[in-house]
């Protein structure tokens, strides 16, 4: 499994496991979840991505039971903050809303550690984008968070390139990642300027919903695309979701797709994406199908 650099001190792997339905699997014991991070391990998946909110703020606390000190040295944890819900700890709040406040993101890498049961995260990203968002005051946050050894790297989540450059202009830490949706079905960060602009500046961009939620499976209207995805499989001997997912790994971006599955049987087949060739022109005919039409 390749490696990616963020910076001198944190590389990830290319494909990342993602938990975000973590908490929704029959089975949340703590060895079910071993074996899910195994599985990954087996392939040379080390990272796995997580946020408060994911489970209700409940499935950071459903790693940290797993976690045992040899997991925890073998992997590097991602996880997120700033989306505040009333549910969970939250419950009391009036709406839901972002809060990049210092005290609110001190208090949730706290809480990330404590339910984690961990010393440091690895990766800590800013959810969503906060309109209501002080950029000294948040920046500053980032960096003590850093400086305190408690976090390692930071960067973002479903930030634009404007969003990116305020926030970064508060800061003496280099935001290193911005997560985005990125996939066949949402392709527009190609030619809408996101992936350009982390390309430009070495910063490689993590895809969440890789697959199109699904959608890939299951949409009519896509059928010209699946077809073309089947053949590709056949030929390569993995399935339809592994070549969707190495169309993005194909881009000299260097996108590191997150992946999430509460199946084992599709876990232990994550890294089959990482094994698919894909040339320019394959490139650009599933990108074809995916348009709609051909290009300009």
């Amino acid at each position: 499994m390749d490696r990616v650099k963020l910076n001198d001190t944190l590389e990830l792997s290319r494909l990342v496991y993602g938990m975000w339905r973590l908490g929704d699997d029959a089975d949340t014991s703590a060895g079910h979840i071993q074996n899910k991070i195994g599985a990954c391990l087996d392939q040379g998946i080390t990272t796995m991505d997580q946020a408060d909110i994911y489970g209700g703020y409940e499935a950071e606390e459903i790693l940290g039971n797993a976690l045992t000190p040899e997991l925890r040295n073998r992997i590097e944890i991602v996880t997120k903050c700033d989306i505040v819900a009333p549910v969970g700890r939250y419950a009391d709040a009036k709406v839901k809303h972002y809060d990049t406040s210092r005290a609110h993101i001190l208090a949730s890498v706290e809480h990330s550690l404590r339910l984690m049961k961990i010393d440091h995260i690895d990766l800590l990203l800013i959810h969503r984008p906060d309109p209501f968002m002080d950029h000294f005051e948040t920046g500053s946050a980032l960096d003590e968070v850093v400086a305190s050894g408690k976090v390692r790297a930071v960067g973002v989540s479903n930030f634009r390139p404007w969003d990116w450059d305020l926030l970064q202009s508060a800061m003496t830490t280099k935001l290193v990642t911005n997560q985005i949706e990125i996939s066949l079905l949402h392709h527009a960060p190609f030619t809408n300027g996101d992936i350009a602009f982390h390309q430009m500046h070495g910063q490689p961009p993590m895809a969440w919903s890789p697959l199109g939620g699904g959608a890939l499976f299951q949409d009519e209207s896509l059928a010209s695309l699946r077809t073309a995805l089947t053949a590709i499989a056949q030929e390569q001997d993995v399935d339809m979701g592994a070549v969707a997912v190495a169309w993005l790994l194909a881009h000299p971006a260097r996108i590191l797709p997150v992946l999430g599955t509460n199946n084992l049987d599709r876990i232990k087949r994550i890294g089959d994406a990482a094994q698919v060739q894909i040339d320019r022109e394959t490139w650009f005919d599933l990108y074809t199908h995916a348009l709609g039409r051909e290009v300009a």
